[in-house]
């Protein structure tokens, strides 16, 4: 085995990384990538996980969940470990404040640097790109942008959680724990690789076209020169009263080439509708409506191996919001199985990165 994964549900750090150690002991990990609980202390599990796999490039992130191979976990930490069959080579840079306009640059510069290459010139077929934005920062759509004006090179990834606390979130590296920030690592595998990106709805005929919003605030005024409360409930054929009971079920999606790139409602204030994801003035969303989340997932993982031959390991970034729905029909044990013959890590983020910041999505990220 090339890759391969580890899990622990101890209850101190020492005895959940010593297990983790444990499990990975007759592994030369190359790059180990993890994902905690917010149970744990952010600064102790960064520090002691880098002692742990001091050879190895460490990096990973706080979570509103955890997935692991057949499994849904809360209140765990699960981890992916590559071996240099698998990576060539690999490289991490944090950008430790999320406000500075400057951040992806520097970290871009970092990447030139190391790999000897323009990031313009990298072949998005032989790179790939991890993201792990702190998701309580508001600020995925500005560092997406800026990435994707920067290079061709793929980066997915996940908005980090903090178990629906909503008050502070961690990424982690280098043994630090990093707030208000981003870590990037671009890698350059050794096998092929592929991106899955899986939504679990079908669009409705209704569009709602934003026709005043604050982006900044990711706030809509105004749908289709209506308050955007009531121009959605009309959508949902509902009061407004009960217009927020439809967000889970009901959200928008923007439209490229028959594809929703989702954007759910958060909250509702007075007339306005605060999303989780930033919808532009002008932009025409389709209504959108849930669908059968396991089969879904299954089909898409299937898809990918016809087209890849074999999948060895996945790497999920799962909305907190799909986690939340299987949870309230019952069915987190069953979304796990799809995983249970795939190396599989994951984590229920507070938004998704792929072509921008999307959310209610799974992307994940497939090795042959």
């Amino acid at each position: 085995m090339n890759i391969i994964t580890a899990e622990s549900t101890k209850d101190s750090i020492e005895e959940l990384v010593q297990d983790i150690k444990q499990q990975f002991s007759n592994f030369d990990a190359k790059i180990v990538l993890f994902f905690a609980s917010a149970k744990f202390a952010p600064d102790q599990i960064a520090e002691k996980m880098q002692d742990a796999f001091g050879d190895a490039l460490v990096f990973g992130c706080m979570t509103a969940g955890e997935v692991v191979s057949g499994k849904m976990l809360k209140n765990s930490l699960v981890a992916m470990a590559f071996n240099s069959e698998v990576i060539g080579n690999a490289k991490i840079e944090v950008v430790e404040n999320i406000k500075d306009e400057s951040g992806v640059d520097k970290a871009f510069a970092g990447f030139e640097n190391h790999f000897k290459m323009p990031m313009q010139a990298l072949d998005f077929d032989k790179y790939v790109g991890i993201v792990l934005i702190d998701g309580l920062s508001g600020a995925e759509e500005r560092i997406m942008d800026r990435v994707g004006d920067l290079t061709n090179v793929l980066f997915v990834g996940g908005s980090t959680g903090d178990d629906l606390k909503f008050e502070r979130t961690y990424v982690y590296a280098n043994g630090k724990a990093y707030t208000n920030a981003a870590l990037l690592c671009l890698i350059e595998p050794k096998v092929n690789f592929g991106l899955i990106k899986t939504q679990s709805f079908c669009t409705l005929p209704q569009k709602l076209v934003a026709t005043k919003v604050n982006e900044l605030e990711r706030r809509v005024i105004e749908f289709n020169n209506k308050p955007a409360v009531v121009a959605y409930a009309e959508a949902v054929g509902s009061t407004v009263e009960e217009a927020s009971n439809h967000f889970m079920d009901k959200p928008v999606g923007l439209m490229i080439d028959d594809d929703p790139y989702v954007r759910s409602p958060q909250q509702i204030q007075g007339n306005d509708m605060i999303f989780y994801c930033n919808v532009l003035e002008g932009m025409e969303l389709a209504l959108l409506e849930s669908q059968d989340i396991i089969g879904d997932t299954k089909k898409a993982i299937e898809e990918k191996q016809k087209e890849m031959g074999s999948i060895s390991a996945l790497i999920n970034f799962h909305c907190i919001l799909r986690t939340l729905e299987l949870e309230k029909k019952g069915l987190t044990d069953n979304y796990g199985k799809v995983f249970s013959d795939i190396p599989t890590i994951g984590f229920s983020t507070y938004g998704e990165e792929y072509l921008g910041h999307i959310n209610q999505t799974s992307t994940m990220l497939a090795f042959e």
